[in-house]
């Protein structure tokens, strides 16, 4: 075990080095940036500032000097917001991890649920509505879903707020805030639940079916015990090894996938920032961004690899 992590470690290494040279590259061989982009700067202004920002330096040595900051914690300085990287994140990112968060657990709660009762229950009424209602949640795009949501439950029947994350104007405290803060979530909240159902979901229905017709499920029916106990007890454990390796996965996907919910619902978190950040082709934030969810991925890679170690101790790592 100690072998393969010390492995694992140095791949990851060569991994982010690798992944670091190409998005920085990616970004600092692109054409246009900020400084040139902004029509209010004169051609002076503009030399000055590239001179400033070392923008006028050649590419391999700007990576140089970026890697060299990153290392100490300085990930650079956003030139539209003019503040650090890693400050601009700690303001917006646990906005977003709350969001994804907790559309993540309740996307799990409910697919586990259904995608039992589903297999379970293969081929009855109940099976064939979740199927329908899977394939029409795939099928319908997000900003779609999160615009028919905004009209019918914020316009329409004026349930719930069409954005945001407080009212604004509002000094609510305490409590007061906190349920603030839920009911502007809830619509972006269902909209990402609704978009991961279904892939998750026919992943643990199809897993389940696998898993209810092995032999060791007729035995452990032979034997006597109850349904409920062969359900749960035997089958659905095995059921969920195979997800292990998808909660890895989840780790970066909690920042990267909620980018366009952000937009629609204007959610104060790092998925908007970013996309106004691209807009703006505010390179130094934008490489900070996807170094972060570069960083995340390996992360979680590892992090299933051993959840999976742990879960089924006849894996061998």
């Amino acid at each position: 075990m100690s072998t393969y992590l010390t492995k694992r470690l140095l791949y990851m290494l060569i991994i982010l080095f690798a992944a670091s040279l190409l998005i920085f590259c990616l970004y600092a061989l692109t054409p246009g940036d900020f400084i040139t982009g902004n029509i209010k700067l004169t051609a002076e202004r503009k030399a000055e500032l590239r001179e400033i920002y070392g923008l006028n330096k050649p590419v391999l040595e700007r990576y140089g000097l970026w890697m060299k900051d990153a290392f100490h914690g300085n990930f650079g300085y956003s030139l539209a917001q003019q503040k650090p990287v890693l400050q601009l994140f700690s303001d917006y990112i646990w906005n977003s991890f709350l969001l994804a968060a907790v559309s993540t657990f309740l996307t799990w709660v409910i697919a586990v649920i259904v995608g039992v009762i589903s297999a379970y229950k293969q081929y009855s009424w109940f099976d064939t509505l979740v199927m329908v209602a899977i394939f029409a949640a795939m099928s319908l795009p997000s900003f779609f879903i999160g615009l028919f949501l905004i009209k019918i439950l914020a316009v329409d029947l004026k349930w719930l707020p069409p954005g945001g994350m407080i009212t604004t104007g509002s000094n609510a405290t305490g409590l007061a805030y906190l349920k603030e803060v839920v009911r502007h979530m809830t619509l972006p909240v269902v909209v990402m639940v609704l978009l991961g159902l279904g892939s998750l979901t026919r992943y643990f229905r199809s897993n389940m079916i696998d898993v209810l017709q092995q032999d060791y499920i007729r035995t452990a029916r032979a034997k006597g015990l109850k349904e409920r106990k062969v359900l749960f007890t035997h089958a659905l454990r095995n059921a969920l090894l195979p997800a292990i390796t998808l909660v890895g996965f989840e780790l970066p996907a909690l920042f990267g996938g909620s980018l366009i919910i952000e937009q629609i619902f204007n959610w104060p978190g790092i998925g908007q920032l970013y996309m106004k950040s691209f807009g703006l082709r505010d390179y130094p934030l934008l490489m900070g961004f996807t170094m972060f969810i570069a960083i995340l991925t390996v992360i979680g890679t590892l992090l299933s690899d051993i959840l999976y170690r742990v879960a089924d101790p006849r894996v061998r790592l």
